[in-house]
């Protein structure tokens, strides 16, 4: 955009400046700004055949419609309660008495006209006012924009502003403003700079709602520290520029240095808001800082917050978060009116307690509570928003609860949510998760609008599901229709070329990301590619890659090399790698138990003491072996050897009978490494049939119909013994079986799964 004109201004006073008769051309916009706001009143005072009265405002119109005649400066009031009431057509009303009785030649009641409309989100009737106006001054200018702002459409009001430059008038600190609003809703830094070095020029940096909007545009474009700058220029701070200057901090993943704020404006003795209060606890969240919430909490009931249900909120999913559960519920119990708000905050607490759990059985158990939650909101009568269903169906696609989800799909469509991008995301993101990518596929055809978000989701779906030239093909649509990717998508592009064993494709696409999109790499991107080298045993080529890297490779690098060594029986490369890996001390188990059987199967005793010795002083436990499935919103557990459930007699028989079928079509059982709690000792036993996943599969199939997918969850990865055990049996069933591990999702059909048989352990 073209550098500002350049004219001068008096900022001593907000004189209104008349203006010439320029009027701009365009269409209309939005965002948060100075409004120009009067104290609504209650009665106002009518001449009525030359007597005067009171008039009660809920009944204006009466006397409007009977002719009543009504003093210029009742207009405003009146126009007040219009805004209070949202009431466009009693706006229209009042709209046609100005003009009947001649007040449309009052500027001020006019402009205030121009405001109520913005307000009531009627842009074009504002700016059908506003080029009507008799006279045009700066606060016509700037009332005009803030509609724009305040309704989404930042760019109008640029022009406006820009019209009201070359018409010759003068902005004022609150015309500045709301421009800064403009260029932070657009985030522009660079039109944000050229109107901040207007500022400067004009020496009022230090104004302090200037200075509010400058720190408010510059954390909005991510530049935290001339954030920073403007809210220390600012002369007098009010609460308003300490509580942008914390959030500032939060958005920009700077929760700390919120919080020193925080405590640097409560000992300035600065009176702060519900606000100022929320932001902080939202940082308390994101930094699972329970003692400094505590404080915050304690603060908040000595001065009477407690009530406030934004403030509550925040408290709960504070102590959602940090899992102190019954904290939470006690407040959900205690709060008179519950808002969907509350529900919301209820249930996103419990969704992001399964990325935080302490171990996979807690994990499950707060997203199921997550579920359980939503259906009593359905119970109460309220209707969940946009927000509701995307948690819901992130914490279904968790979870992998396909019916779930398949149930919260239905409730969508019903209400209309459907056409709504972040709604629609999630859903393809559940159906991917869940593995029917089907579903998911035709979800995002359905999608009205896609953000870059959806393309990469698609992307990694088809990737993760083994169709590598669908996921190749989206990508190349995505980049026709000028969506521009990121690194996420390239990792999805990567996946999708590893998994079909694409090198010429996958280095073309590498070199895409760094030339044309200026992508720098980061491991994952050469996870992806190390994997399809060891896919292709070109074992060679992958130490070449980690050479050529900006940065020591990391854990999953040396891991997934290591694996590929010992598949490809290149134990020289193995051991070489497998020194790298120790060196970086992985706090992975399964990562050490990979690394004593190889070592154990070289006989290399004194390496297999070694590792020993180093998971004792990385203080790891043993890998619990755990399998979940959910039928009729119900899950069930399972552990090796377990034969606890109610079922596990018939479990077993069935595993017997497919273990018969399975031996006769040429399956094998092998041995599996174990660390087991006799006494730290490591013994191999055959798991042909008691590992968790087995034991998941055969109650999936006396449970569920023959038609209906078996949708299983695992907390580690899954050994070779049951990658191959599996795979027969969807083949000598026809059933289609779908395992998420703790790495990926294998989906098994026919007797094929979708990792193309890479993607399980020992």
């Amino acid at each position: 955009m073209a550098s500002l004109p350049t004219f001068s201004v008096n900022y001593c006073t907000l004189q209104l400046q008349p203006h010439s008769s320029k009027r701009p051309n365009c269409s209309l916009l939005t965002q948060k700004i100075t409004n120009i706001s009067y104290k609504r009143s209650h009665t106002i005072t009518t001449h009525l055949n030359g007597n005067s009265g009171p008039v009660k405002s809920l009944d204006f119109l009466e006397a409007v419609k009977e002719g009543t005649k009504i003093e210029t400066s009742c207009y405003v009031p009146l126009l007040q309660e219009c805004i209070h009431r949202n009431s466009l057509s009693e706006v229209q009303i009042l709209h046609a008495h100005i003009i009947k009785t001649g007040t449309h030649q009052d500027p001020f009641v006019m402009t205030f006209l121009v405001n109520v409309y913005a307000k009531c989100g009627t842009m074009e009737e504002a700016e059908r006012v506003f080029n009507n106006l008799p006279r045009i001054y700066v606060a016509a200018w700037t009332t005009l924009m803030t509609g724009y702002v305040q309704n989404s459409q930042p760019e109008l009001a640029i022009r406006v502003f820009l019209d009201m430059l070359e018409a010759g008038d003068y902005p004022t600190h609150i015309t500045l403003g709301t421009i800064l609003n403009a260029c932070s809703s657009m985030k522009s830094i660079k039109l944000g700079n050229q109107i901040h070095a207007y500022i400067v020029k004009y020496c009022i940096e230090d104004d302090t709602s200037v200075g509010n909007s400058l720190c408010s545009l510059y954390s909005n474009c991510g530049s935290l520290v001339s954030a920073i700058k403007a809210f220390r220029r600012i002369r007098e701070k009010n609460v308003i520029s300490w509580t942008t200057v914390i959030c500032a901090c939060g958005e920009n993943g700077e929760a700390f240095q919120g919080l020193k704020f925080f405590v640097q404006m409560l000992s300035e003795g600065i009176e702060f808001n519900e606000f100022t209060l929320t932001s902080i606890l939202s940082m308390c969240s994101t930094m699972l800082s329970l003692c400094v919430g505590v404080q915050v909490h304690s603060l908040i009931i000595k001065l009477g917050y407690e009530s406030n249900l934004r403030i509550r909120n925040s408290v709960m999913y504070l102590y959602i978060r940090c899992g102190l559960v019954y904290e939470a519920r006690k407040l959900f119990d205690g709060t008179q009116r519950v808002s969907l708000v509350t529900w919301n905050a209820m249930i996103a607490g419990h969704a992001q307690m399964i990325e935080i759990a302490k171990d996979d059985l807690s994990a499950h158990h707060s997203g199921a509570e997550a579920l359980n939650m939503f259906s009593k909101l359905n119970r109460s009568g309220m209707k969940p928003d946009i927000y509701t269903f995307s948690s819901v169906l992130t914490v279904c696609s968790k979870l992998v609860a396909l019916q779930q989800g398949e149930q919260v799909h239905a409730q969508i469509l019903k209400t209309g949510f459907l056409s709504d991008v972040v709604v629609g995301t999630a859903l393809v993101n559940m159906y991917n998760k869940c593995g029917s990518i089907e579903r998911a596929s035709k979800a995002f055809v359905e999608m009205s609008t896609r953000t870059l978000i959806s393309w990469t989701s698609m992307i990694t779906g088809f990737a993760n599901h083994g169709h590598s030239q669908q996921a190749l093909h989206l990508f190349e649509d995505m980049l026709l229709v000028g969506v521009r990717p990121n690194q996420i998508t390239f990792v999805g592009v990567l996946s999708a070329c590893s998994n079909a064993g694409m090198v010429h494709e996958a280095l073309n696409y590498f070199d895409m990301m760094q030339k044309d999109y200026k992508i720098r790499p980061v491991p994952d991107h050469f996870v992806c590619l190390t994997d399809m080298f060891v896919r292709l045993g070109r074992l060679e080529e992958v130490l070449d890659f980690i050479k050529r890297m900006e940065f020591d490779p990391n854990e999953v690098i040396w891991s997934r090399f290591v694996e590929g060594c010992r598949r490809h029986g290149n134990m020289e490369l193995g051991f070489y790698a497998a020194e790298q890996l120790l060196k970086l001390k992985p706090k992975n188990p399964e990562t050490y138990l990979m690394l004593l059987d190889m070592y154990l199967s070289a006989k290399r005793w004194d390496d297999v003491f070694r590792v020993k010795s180093l998971m004792e002083e990385e203080k790891l436990s043993k890998i619990q072996d755990w399998s979940w499935i959910s039928i009729k919103d119900k899950v069930h557990s399972f552990k090796p050897n377990d034969r606890l459930h109610p079922q596990s007699a018939e479990m077993y028989k069935l595993l017997d009978e497919l273990l018969d079928k399975a031996e006769s079509l040429g399956y094998k059982s092998r041995e599996c490494l174990e660390l087991i709690d006799e006494d730290d000792e490591i013994k191999t036993f055959s798991s042909a049939v008691y590992h968790s996943e087995k034991l998941a599969v055969a109650f999936g199939m006396l449970r569920t119909l023959n038609a209906a997918p078996i949708l299983v969850i695992k907390n580690t990865t899954m050994r070779r013994d049951c990658h191959n055990f599996i795979k027969v049996i969807s083949s000598v069933t026809g059933r289609e079986i779908i395992i998420r591990d703790s790495k990926r999702l294998h989906r098994f059909v026919d007797g094929h799964c979708s990792c193309g048989d890479f993607g399980f352990g020992l």
